[in-house]
């Protein structure tokens, strides 16, 4: 599968782990492209969404910590974005951070999750977006376990968990 990556020095098969150092490329020099976009209104988003689902996912809002049960499950699974169900994460890159959101090591593929710099320049705090409808999932740190040492700390109410193992999927649901 060929995939248009931006800048493709940096991500050359979806295998790679990403690192900090990629994660701040990406955020300076751009995004790898989607393998579609999905584009709706703000009325439609508003109409799909509950309020808090609306104003973490649309308006990119942060829940409340330890708000959700998610942090503590740790079963088999993918969680996909639930504005529109492309497959973000496996289950088996998640991790107990103690931080009150769910928090995961690496995305499923690497063209699903988009990056921004968020808040002053010297934090070089990075938010994640969901790569095909721009919902905000939260944010990346240089602070998780290794391999990667990242942390991708999301809110739980712009994930969907579903019971079936990524390898036998594809990228969206």
């Amino acid at each position: 599968m060929a995939y248009n990556f931006s800048p493709p020095e940096i991500i050359k098969q979806c295998s790679m782990t990403l690192k900090w150092p990629d994660i701040l490329k990406l955020a300076k020099d751009g995004n790898p492209a989607p393998d579609h976009k999905v584009e709706k209104s703000d009325a439609e988003w508003r109409q799909q969404l509950s309020p808090e689902e609306y104003r973490v996912t649309r308006r990119a809002g942060t829940e409340r910590a330890f708000s959700s049960q998610m942090c503590s499950l740790f079963e088999p699974g993918i969680y996909a974005c639930l504005c529109c169900d492309t497959i973000l994460f496996d289950a088996n890159e998640k991790f107990e951070s103690g931080t009150g959101w769910p928090s995961f090591t690496q995305p499923i593929e690497t063209n699903v999750i988009a990056y921004h710099f968020d808040g002053p320049a010297f934090l070089q705090r990075v938010e994640t977006v969901c790569n095909t409808c721009d919902a905000h999932l939260g944010h990346v740190f240089p602070d998780g376990p290794a391999p990667s040492g990242l942390r991708y700390c999301m809110n739980a109410v712009a994930l969907k968990k579903t019971g079936a193992n990524s390898a036998a999927h594809g990228k969206n649901a």
